[in-house]
């Protein structure tokens, strides 16, 4: 899949975490209480990488919706959390073995 720009709203609600490693463009869609959620951004953490995330249980129904309308229009698959979009691909849940493939690409 090519890169796609994020909209604006999502830009806009989205939080930038500074890391040393920035080659990539990186955005998790998480839920602020879920364990999986929360060792998918101490993966991106632990290696210094600059991401951004937005916990979508933490906005508003508008925007969660904006949100949902977002991924479900420009990847074809299931929406779960963590939902890891780098440079235009995908990866859905914690696996950190495909966050290494994704990363290294």
């Amino acid at each position: 899949m090519e890169k796609k720009r994020l909209p604006d709203h999502i830009e806009e609600l989205s939080k930038l975490v500074e890391g040393k490693h920035d080659s990539k463009d990186i955005i998790t869609f998480t839920l602020s209480t879920c364990q999986w959620c929360k060792k998918c951004k101490r993966y991106l953490n632990e290696k210094n990488i600059k991401y951004r995330y937005i916990d979508v249980d933490q906005v508003s129904a508008t925007d969660k919706a904006k949100i949902l309308e977002f991924l479900k229009d420009n990847f074809d698959t299931r929406i779960s959390y963590p939902f890891v979009v780098c440079d235009g691909k995908y990866i859905i849940g914690y696996d950190p073995k495909k966050y290494d493939e994704i990363l290294e690409s």
